[in-house]
């Protein structure tokens, strides 16, 4: 009867703690950005470990205390557990814990799916990366290298490739990374809020100028991009027609 409603109540709380971890995260206002999300879990994990680990330690502490040898002729001993009581400091600890472990990996898996749903309404850039420089491309035909100019307030995707080795194309303010990789096509997409500058880096050891390979994200007011946006466009076309015809 103690093992039976040990498991019972234990699969009862895995079910609750999973409810509960995949509504933690609710779409907020017409984009669903999981950053602020990878943050909170983060931070969860933290609490988490902090308190488990105060409790060990509190245990160790106690038991060391409270069963150190008193005399140098002492010998110690041990009485012989019940089974019930053997099951239960055997699978209570494990379920609680387990249980614990359930709850982060739904909520880590929930901000997973989040982030691979990619909001319909973006700017979608190419990226290709290579030794040692990232190469952007608008959808104008408009080419930038490791500076990629977006509007704030629109998510943006990109849509990477390499042209040799395996990059990582890390931003770390977006809380975003990703491999690009020869022959395959992958994506990352974040959400830029408000103007400002935030760092791009590689976080895949691609060569011996491994550490030169960084860029910039700028974020710029929508009005700010959109002129940009247009006089590279033009720039562009009057290139293209000043060419001479092979």
């Amino acid at each position: 009867m103690f093992r039976h409603n040990t498991v019972l109540h234990a699969l009862a709380w895995w079910a609750l703690t999973g409810s509960a971890a995949l509504a933690a995260y609710p779409p907020t206002g017409a984009v669903n950005d999981p950053a602020r999300g990878w943050d909170r879990l983060w931070h969860e994990v933290i609490v988490d470990i902090s308190v488990l680990g105060v409790i060990f330690a509190a245990i160790t502490a106690w038991f060391v205390i409270r069963y150190r040898r008193r005399d140098p002729a002492q010998e110690g001993g041990s009485f012989k557990l019940t089974t019930a009581s053997a099951v239960g400091w055997a699978l209570i600890p494990t379920f609680v814990f387990m249980a614990d472990d359930f709850y982060l990996a739904a909520k880590g898996w929930a901000l997973w799916n989040d982030y691979r749903s990619v909001p319909a309404e973006r700017l979608e850039v190419q990226l290709e990366s290579g030794m040692y420089s990232w190469d952007y491309t608008y959808p104008n035909g408009v080419k930038v290298q490791n500076e990629l100019k977006v509007p704030a307030g629109k998510p943006v995707l990109l849509r990477m490739t390499s042209r040799d080795t395996i990059h990582s194309h890390f931003i770390p303010d977006f809380r975003v990374k990703e491999d690009s990789m020869p022959g395959r096509v992958t994506y990352l997409w974040f959400y830029p809020e408000k103007p400002g500058e935030h760092i791009v880096t590689c976080a895949e050891f691609c060569g011996v100028m491994h550490s030169y390979m960084v860029g910039k994200v700028i974020v710029v007011a929508p009005a700010d991009f959109t002129a940009w946006y247009e006089q590279e466009a033009a720039r562009l076309a009057k290139q293209s027609a000043a060419k001479p015809e092979a």
